[in-house]
């Protein structure tokens, strides 16, 4: 659950700027048709271009290729404005706004038809007069002067400087003006304002367990662009409430990330502890644990269009973990390991709805992260383990009527064909992977999926949304043998929203399907609080 936690105080912080792609109007029309029977005409066999940097547009010549091509076709000139016209709207699409594609005088009698390229350049970038100080743009625009201009590197500017909440940015593109400058010259202006850098927030919730404290609040303090390079700093800790002394649990997350150009480094310490007194025959006594997890992560992105981008990502993790019954340690349950992770994301914007979707594989090593010379004490349990991890989210917002719907659905799936130490596997049945249970007894095994959808329908212009949800999930491998059952299904009525600098979200969940014995409130009733300052 501390996990599940962990995961979605990560969401609410390292949020991506929603900076959709600048599609030019040039690049959404349809394709020019050419025109038939025209005279005066000479015969083309072929399409090439001239100029600096010419192999870089050749992928511009697909557009005049094929069987709608040019070649074989009488050409007129208004056949060739059409030419022109579609490997312009190819050069536009790709994000070349101020590349232009020209046919000089010529002899078309040869059978070639030859465009000559004149590529737009950055000239200059600077911040506008009334920016403030603290915007750099040297690490977040992966361009420089002189480079070819792309609208993606905007694009992947604006994110840079948007991926801190308290920053706002715009970037215009004004023909340059200065004595030395050449045609297509174009200068960036950096529109660019930051509030107060400091965010704080506190946040209050039901979502823990009745062993180890069933409310939880949290403390987050954040400091945005701390070093004036659009970096992200910020520091969590959580505990249960209603516990004194050691009883109870609690944790705290530090994180720092950093951008450069299409890079993104971070790094992020977490951890852990819990003291619960159980029953015993006799006497009472105190169970209790801690774990820690640092990670590094290094991240690219690899590619965008007006439409998706795609990211590669490389992570290593050494995790710490404790168990002890009257301070005496648990000898097999003591674990520390060191893995590694790599894993691609995609992005894809569907008119208004946008998907989501991360594949990933983790290879765990033994402590020094070489070859395992030894087996965990546990001896199902290998030190050297792989395991595939998957994630997918589908937003899609639509009308029905008067009514604004939005449809949100969210998969998560990992697999692997071997036992896995208890902190590796996979858990359903709580708030945050299959609603409807009450989260003190869930289903946990080495294989694991669940999907969650959910119908939610905006209230007015209140910013409030009535949603409903139905999750389904189930978990599978060696350790499934010894569960009453490997599926859940649940559902979940609720309201969500903001009033002023507080978010919320209540809920009622009931379960639909469970496995006989797997013990739940019928209704769960639960809610999350959060006050931004």
């Amino acid at each position: 659950m501390q996990r599940e936690r962990e995961r979605v105080l990560r969401q609410q912080q390292e949020t991506r700027p929603d900076v959709k792609p600048i599609t030019p109007p040039e690049a959404a029309g349809t394709m020019p048709v050419f025109p038939e029977h025209e005279q005066p005409c000479q015969l083309v066999s072929s399409v090439t271009l001239e100029g600096p940097a010419a192999e870089r547009f050749g992928f511009a010549l697909d557009s005049v290729t094929g069987p709608d091509g040019a070649s074989g076709r009488c050409l007129g000139s208004k056949g060739v404005n059409t030419v022109l016209a579609r490997v312009q709207n190819a050069v536009i699409a790709r994000g070349y706004t101020t590349t232009r594609i020209v046919a000089m005088p010529q002899d078309l009698r040869s059978g070639r038809l030859v465009l000559s390229v004149f590529p737009g350049k950055v000239r200059a970038i600077r911040f506008a007069p009334d920016a403030d100080p603290r915007g750099t743009a040297r690490n977040a625009l992966p361009v420089n002067p002189g480079d070819i201009l792309n609208l993606r590197d905007i694009e992947q500017g604006l994110e840079n400087f948007k991926r801190v909440p308290t920053a706002q940015a715009d970037i215009q593109i004004t023909p340059s003006e200065g004595a030395d400058a050449q045609p297509g010259d174009s200068d960036l202006v950096i529109q660019y304002q930051q509030a107060f850098p400091f965010r704080l927030s506190a946040s209050l919730d039901d979502g823990g367990s009745r062993a180890t404290g069933k409310y939880q609040a949290g403390l987050t303090l954040a400091y945005d662009n701390w070093w004036t390079l659009n970096d992200l700093f910020y520091v969590s800790v959580n505990r249960s409430l209603g516990h004194y002394g050691e009883e109870g649990s609690n944790g705290y997350t530090l994180h720092y990330s950093l951008p450069f150009g299409y890079w993104l480094f971070s790094a992020t310490m977490s951890g852990s502890k819990y003291h619960q007194t159980v029953a015993g025959a006799f006497e009472n006594f105190i169970y209790s644990g801690r774990s820690e997890t640092s990670e590094l992560k290094l991240s690219r992105l690899i590619y965008r269009d007006g439409v998706r981008k795609t990211t590669t990502y490389l992570k290593g993790l050494l995790r710490t973990s404790y168990n002890a019954i009257d301070d005496t340690e648990i000898g097999p349950q003591q674990r520390r390991t060191t893995s590694w992770e790599a894993g691609i994301n995609h992005r894809e914007f569907i008119g208004d709805a946008t998907a989501d979707a991360t594949l990933a594989y983790r290879r765990s090593l033994d402590r020094q992260g070489a070859e395992p010379v030894n087996e965990f004490d546990l001896p199902q349990i290998g030190t050297r383990y792989g395991l595939f991890l998957a994630d997918a989210s589908l937003n899609v917002p639509f009308q029905l009527g008067p009514a604004a719907l939005r449809y949100a659905g969210t998969a998560r799936a990992q697999w692997n064909r071997g036992a896995l130490p208890p902190q590796d596997q996979f858990s359903i049945g709580g708030r945050y992977t299959v609603r409807g249970f009450d989260g003190d007894l869930t289903l946990q095994a080495e294989r694991g999926w669940f999907l969650r959808n959910e119908i939610a329908l905006g209230l007015g212009q209140s910013g409030q949304e009535l949603y409903l949800g139905v999750d389904t999930g189930a978990v599978a491998g060696p350790s499934a043998q010894f569960l009453t059952g490997q599926r859940l299904t649940g559902t979940a009525l609720g309201l969500r929203g903001a009033v002023y600098k507080l978010s919320y979200d209540i809920f009622l969940a009931t379960p639909l399907v469970r496995p006989e014995g797997f013990t739940t409130a019928s209704v769960t009733g639960g809610f999350s609080l959060l006050w931004t300052f």
